[in-house]
């Protein structure tokens, strides 16, 4: 019995076509299939925030969608959203606070507070913080995360 699918999507905006186990998690597939290292894979249940990815439009744990659910989505990586420059604002000023030290959670943290800038641009500290709370980080004790996300948007002309 054959249990390898093939799929196709556009990654990071170039399309990508494999064909892989049918059990095969996103997250995986990005890594070892594309070389895109980027997304960690840390828990492997959802909880940690590590494997965060962008699909069509919204972020989603990679470990806990299969890649052939991915077939023919538009996928972002930290990678693609980094050489675009739309996340090199909130990268500077994590750098900036501080609010990356091991680094393991930061490109799921990114991409969680580039949704956040979407949904809610105006966020509060407290409203920063459960949002992001999704996303363990066991070195910075989130407030320099948080403090990253205000200076980003003080940049950009947003509220402070």
């Amino acid at each position: 019995m054959d249990r390898t699918v093939e799929v196709g999507l556009r990654v990071n905006g170039e399309r990508a076509s494999r064909r892989i186990e049918a059990r095969m998690n996103l997250v995986d597939f990005l890594r070892e299939e594309l070389g895109l290292t980027g997304s960690h894979v840390g828990c492997e249940h959802g909880v940690c925030g590590a494997c965060t990815v962008r699909v069509d439009g919204r972020i989603v744990r990679g470990c806990l969608m299969l890649a052939a659910q991915a077939d023919d989505a538009d996928v972002w990586t930290v990678e693609g959203l980094s050489d675009t420059g739309e996340i090199r604002d909130l990268q500077e000023a994590f750098v900036e606070r501080n609010a990356l030290q091991c680094g393991y959670c930061t490109p799921g943290m990114l991409l969680t507070c580039a949704e956040l800038r979407e949904r809610n641009p105006a966020a509060s500290r407290q409203e920063i913080r459960e949002f992001i709370s999704g996303n363990y980080c066991r070195c910075t004790g989130y407030e320099a995360i948080v403090d990253a996300f205000e200076m980003a948007r003080a940049r950009q002309g947003g509220p402070s």
